[in-house]
């Protein structure tokens, strides 16, 4: 059995240390300049310091000094480089992230310091040996097999929460939902026996959710402080190294099918929205001809955002798929094999959904749309007759008595004036303007 009161220990002081650690690191960002500033591919409207990697840097460090003091963890430290090479790779992965926020590193140099991040993890041991692959066999890597694939694992998935990181708090509650689900389905496994108890899987998964929750209040809008690259390519390195560990050193049982220590599955569906970001994103940017690297307002948030969703509401529409998504991993486990038959078909449904709502094809009202002039009705064309005016008004261009309101000579198709029409003319000539513009 676990320990699981030891996992919540840690949990929460990973949490508080995140928390409190967020107050002075926004202040001394805020004194160094390390801010974000308004633009036109952000949300925000002032300029918020970042400040929130570090915070969660530090608790991670915190709830990992105090899982090694504890007895019923001890058996995780004893004799393992493992939990070393999660700290240092966490360090390099901050350090490249802090670099990306202050000067705005190239493409490729970014990716160079996730494969250094990877290089350290694969060198400590922290990462996958074998998995399954549900209904096609399981895979033992080889030896020459195992860097590269540990490589690609990082970048993908911290590439995927940078990604995603584009609203107060969506990053940060994602990934505390992902890696929440995640802890339970790794300590669950302890329980059936699938997985050894010396795992850093699930620790790494509880120290991460906690560093997450204490940083959410400081983040949810609007934010006081920004995570920044530093935060999100930290969170997607210890989602990667979580998931690996998890998913790649279960032996192979028999009977079991899907999530079932599937490591390509697992991500897949805990991580599902920042993935599935990524994939548009990809398919977009290339069908564009521009670089993957190219920033846009395309992703799944700005196009809730567009459909009308407000800030808050888009962040939480997003925590409520997370959650379905994380049900569908965590249904098996505690479902039994008959709960293995609802997976393929509400994946597909549920990727059908994504589908018919976000993709780049199916909607209108993308920002590089713009809108379609219709003609103007008859009494605003140019080549129209005049309207005679009314007796006793005032002649055209000119002040009508006793009115502080002026009518123009004439109005651009499509255009308001200047100054507010009077009485019924306003009316009559431009309406509530649904015959001028559609959407």
């Amino acid at each position: 059995m676990p320990p699981v009161g030891s996992y919540v220990v840690v949990g929460a002081v990973a949490a508080l240390v995140s928390f409190a650690a967020c107050f002075p690191a926004r202040g001394v960002a805020r004194r160094l300049g390390h801010v974000a500033a308004p633009d036109e591919r952000r949300v925000h409207q002032r300029p918020t310091p970042y400040g929130g990697g570090v915070a969660m840097l530090l608790a991670v460090f915190a709830g990992l000094a105090v899982a090694s003091t504890m007895a019923p963890m001890g058996r995780i430290f004893t004799g393992s480089s493992e939990p070393l090479g999660v700290v240092i790779a966490a360090a390099v992965i901050f350090g490249v992230g802090l670099l990306d926020d202050a000067r705005d590193m190239s493409a490729p140099a970014k990716v160079a310091g996730e494969v250094l991040a990877a290089s350290v993890l694969y060198f400590f041991g922290v990462t996958m040996f074998q998995f399954k692959i549900p209904l096609a066999g399981f895979v033992v890597l080889s030896p020459g097999l195992t860097p590269l694939l540990t490589a690609l694992w990082v970048i993908g998935i911290t590439n995927a929460v940078n990604l995603i990181d584009g609203l107060d708090g969506l990053a940060a509650g994602i990934v505390a939902i992902g890696s929440g689900a995640l802890a339970v389905y790794g300590l669950r496994l302890v329980v059936l026996g699938e997985l050894s108890a010396h795992n850093i899987g699930p620790l790494i998964a509880v120290v991460t959710c906690g560093a997450c929750l204490g940083f959410l209040p400081h983040n949810f809008h609007e934010a006081k402080v920004f995570m920044g690259d530093a935060g999100a390519l930290l969170l997607g390195l210890l989602m990667a190294s979580a998931t690996m560990v998890v998913g790649g050193r279960t032996p192979p049982v028999s009977g079991q099918t899907y999530f079932f220590f599937a490591p390509l599955f697992i991500p897949l569906f805990i991580l599902g929205v920042p993935i599935a970001d990524m994939a548009f994103a990809f398919v977009r940017r290339t069908a564009k001809g521009t670089g993957f690297q190219t920033p846009d307002k395309d992703h799944i948030h700005h196009r809730l955002l567009r459909l009308g969703h407000g800030h808050r509401r888009t962040v939480v529409i997003l925590w409520a798929w997370t959650v379905v998504l994380s049900g569908f991993v965590l249904l098996p486990l505690f479902g039994g094999r008959a709960a293995n038959a609802v997976i393929p078909f509400g994946a597909v449904v549920l990727g059908l959904a994504l589908y018919t709502m976000f993709h780049p094809g199916l909607r209108r009202g993308d920002d590089e749309r713009a809108p379609e002039v219709l003609s103007p009705p008859a009494d605003l064309r140019d080549d129209a007759p005049p309207e005679p005016a009314p007796p006793g008004s005032a002649a055209p261009g000119s002040a009508h008595p006793g009115s502080a309101l002026v009518v123009p000579e004439s109005v651009a198709p499509g255009q308001a004036p200047d100054r507010p029409l009077a009485g019924h003319a306003a009316q009559r000539r431009f309406g509530s303007g649904r015959h001028l513009m559609r959407r």
